[in-house]
């Protein structure tokens, strides 16, 4: 996707092999002596595929030391029966990852390891940091080649144990110094912890093992879905500046800041799973009411309503009951396609190659569609969607989107575009549906959107909407996001580096 600007307009040409949105991280610890440890981490981290799919990593530990595991790609193919099999121990952390920045490379993949005290330490990040300069600065002479936040986070509290802290005491006077978006889970060679932000911006979750079985054993993980497919129960959301410690005593738990909560909404619109619950409530039914509420809020007559797959499909549901128009499937996904690393050619991009999405013409020919989607980023996928709809003989697109429109990017763990390629931030919505060829594009309210979480207006962080963000960020952190004057747009609004 290139973007240029002139003569007062913004250009976007397209690219058939846009991504959406991405999340960071997944992360994924358990302590259970006894289990299988390996595998269980790697069905966890199977099941958190969807935050991040260029490496993943298991660090496993039988008490004695710490063995990390790590390699680029999705964790099926990372590892194996023989992998798991050969990783014995009693507790292990895993993680899967998305760069935002910090090139993606296995010396940037995790969980990161260095050596503390009288052992070893090994840490996996969800989040994005906004003070990683601060932090740094921080960091003895012979580390300052740190060069993502996750490994100057290691890097510290490494250092803070081998002068004489416990890991845990270490990550008591870290932590309150740590600013941004943060689900850490880490580990030594007995013990497990786990620490969110004081904002809980990213969801994270306590589970027990064995509670019907008689085995023992905890995990934590970046959502509910990870501790259903291990056969975990949950027991709570980890709060927000919380500390959890876990070991054969059991968890204890300390607070190194007060919660401030200021949970992401953008998570119940597309980043978590449908089957996993935040803060009490069921992603999915959260996006069926918004589809519904979409229906009352911006009504259409059409033939049939469609979602995009998988992330628009509740909403289109909810939609539909709503309306009163029959759902259908007009749009086959192929699911085996994550990122690709392969380019077309420019021959194939003429070609309008359908890697991800394909429609189904005896079902789309000759209807009038409402076409319901999660957000709109930059514009190229429905701009190529809705040809693709129309090359299918739909007689009219109607594109709904079951989120207010993305005017900002993000500070804490989302890839989103800069402000100047964000497309809401350039055109009116009157100017995005003829850019994108729909006959018509609406988007729901963020009041409806905050009604449809259930959750409390002022628990929630919505910076990519409405620009309010509830952790500072100084110029330092922008990074490579920082506007530039040509984009014809303000300055200051960018999005802070993350290793992720």
């Amino acid at each position: 996707m290139r973007v240029s600007y002139s003569d007062g307009r913004l250009s976007m040409d397209l690219d058939p092999l846009e991504r959406g949105p991405q999340d960071a991280c997944g992360v994924f610890g358990v302590w259970a002596p006894g289990e299988e440890v390996s595998k269980l981490t790697y069905f966890g981290l199977y099941a958190l595929q969807h935050r991040g799919q260029e490496s993943a990593g298991i660090a496993l530990s039988d008490g004695e030391r710490i063995v990390v595991y790590k390699d680029m790609g999705l964790v099926s193919q990372v590892f194996n029966e023989a992998t798991l099999d050969s990783l014995r121990g009693h507790l292990a952390i895993g993680h899967c990852r998305y760069s935002t920045t910090g090139s993606p490379v296995w010396e940037n993949a995790q969980p990161t390891f260095y050596t503390a005290r009288e052992g070893g330490l090994a840490l996996g990040h969800n989040g994005n940091l906004i003070n990683t300069p601060e932090l740094a600065a921080m960091l003895p002479d012979t580390r300052r080649g740190a060069t993502t936040d996750t490994e100057v986070l290691t890097n510290l509290l490494a250092d803070q144990a081998k002068r004489g802290s416990s890991v845990e005491e270490a990550a008591m006077e870290l932590l309150p110094k740590v600013k941004g978006a943060f689900s850490l889970v880490f580990m030594d060679e007995n013990t497990l912890y786990a620490a969110r932000d004081p904002q809980g911006i990213r969801p994270f979750v306590l589970g027990r093992l064995g509670e019907t079985s008689g085995a023992g054993g905890w995990v934590v993980a970046s959502e509910t879905a990870a501790l259903d497919i291990v056969g975990a129960t949950v027991v709570r959301e980890i709060e927000p500046g919380e500390l959890l410690t876990i070991d054969e005593r059991g968890v204890r738990s300390r607070r190194f800041a007060p919660a401030r909560r200021k949970g992401c909404l953008f998570e119940y619109v597309y980043l978590a799973r449908p089957d996993t619950t935040i803060a009490g409530r069921n992603v999915n039914s959260t996006r069926v009411e918004v589809g519904r509420r979409l229906a009352r809020q911006h009504p259409v007559e059409a033939d049939l309503v469609i979602p995009v797959p998988e992330s628009g499909t509740p909403a289109a549901v909810g939609y539909a009951e709503a309306s009163g128009i029959p759902f259908a499937q007009g749009l086959v996904k192929n699911s085996y396609v994550g990122r690709t690393f392969i380019q077309p050619s420019q021959t194939l991009r003429q070609l309008g190659i359908r890697l991800k999405l394909n429609p189904l013409r005896e079902v789309i020919q000759g209807r009038r569609l409402v076409v319901v989607d999660d957000s709109i980023v930059r514009g190229n996928t429905q701009r190529a969607l809705v040809r693709m709809l129309r090359d299918a003989g739909a007689a009219e697109v109607h594109v709904r989107i079951s989120s207010p429109p993305v005017l900002w990017p993000c500070y804490y763990g989302i890839d989103f575009a800069t402000r100047a390629e964000l497309i809401a931030a350039n055109l009116s919505v009157d100017e995005i549906a003829a850019s994108v060829n729909a006959d018509s594009l609406a988007y729901v309210s963020l009041d409806e959107l905050v009604a449809a979480s259930e959750v409390p207006e002022n628990e929630l962080c919505r910076a990519c909407f409405d620009g309010v963000y509830p952790i500072e960020v100084d110029a330092d952190s922008r990074g490579k996001f920082l506007l530039e004057k040509s984009c014809g747009t303000p300055e200051g609004s960018t999005l802070a580096t993350s290793d992720k």
